[in-house]
C-alpha cells in the first residue's frame, strides 16, 4: 500500500473482516483511521485487535439512518478516503419461500441507502483528490440459489456508483467486487457449507 501518512481515511464496517484488515493496513501506511460501525462491543473488539494506536479512533452509527450520518461527518470533519464493507445480509440468504422481507429489506438498507447517505453527506468532507470505495461481490454476477436478494442488490450498487462517479467527479467513486472471501459473513452466507463453497 502506498504511503498513507497524513491522510485521513473512513471505514464503514471496519469492525470485522475486509474492513478490518484494510483497517490494519492503512495504520501500518500511515494514515488516520476512523472504523465506524453499529456494533460497539465490535468497535472495541477491533480497537484492541489494532492495538489501540492514537491515531484510531471508533464510532457507532447505523449508516441507514440519515441524521446518525449526518452527525458522524460533523464530528470527524475533513477527511481524504471513504470505504464501506458494512452489509447486513443475516437472514437474507434463503429460498424464496423462506425468505423475510425484513431480511431483504435491511440488505437494500445497508447496501443501497447507506451508501447513498455516505456520499450524500461524505462527499462534501472530501478533499479534490479524494475517494469513495464500496463493496459490491460477486453474487451480482455470479448469482446462486438463495442468493437473489444479495444478486439484486449488489447489481443495483455498482448502478449506484456509476452514477455517482458522474455526478461526484473529480472525486472517484469506484465499487470493488470480491470473489468468496472467507470473513465472519460466511455465517450467513453458507453456513455449514462454508468450505464447499469456498473449494468451488
Amino acid at each position: 500500500m502506498a504511503d498513507m501518512a497524513n491522510r485521513k481515511v473512513l471505514v464503514v464496517g471496519g469492525s470485522s473482516g475486509m474492513g478490518l484488515a484494510l483497517a490494519r493496513r492503512c495504520l501500518d501506511s500511515g494514515a488516520e483511521v476512523i472504523i465506524a460501525g453499529r456494533n460497539e462491543d465490535r468497535l472495541k473488539r477491533a480497537r484492541e485487535q489494532l492495538g489501540n494506536p492514537a491515531t484510531l479512533d471508533t464510532v457507532a452509527v447505523d449508516i441507514a439512518r440519515e441524521d446518525q450520518v449526518a452527525a458522524l461527518f460533523s464530528r470527524i470533519g475533513r477527511l481524504d478516503h471513504i470505504v464501506s464493507t458494512a452489509a447486513d445480509i443475516e437472514g437474507a440468504y434463503q429460498l424464496l419461500p423462506a425468505l423475510e422481507l425484513k431480511a431483504a429489506q435491511r440488505v437494500v438498507e445497508s447496501k443501497i441507502y447507506g451508501p447513498l447517505l455516505l456520499a450524500k453527506y461524505g462527499a462534501p468532507m472530501l478533499s479534490a483528490t479524494g475517494s469513495i470505495t464500496f463493496t459490491s461481490g460477486i453474487a451480482a454476477y455470479r448469482p446462486a440459489a438463495r442468493g437473489s436478494v444479495v444478486a439484486a442488490v449488489n447489481a443495483a450498487l455498482e448502478g449506484l456508483v456509476r452514477a455517482l462517479a458522474i455526478e461526484l467527479a473529480p472525486i472517484r467513486v469506484n465499487a470493488v467486487s470480491p470473489g468468496w472471501v472467507d470473513t465472519p459473513i460466511w455465517s450467513f452466507v453458507a453456513g455449514d457449507k462454508k468450505d464447499d463453497t469456498l473449494n468451488a
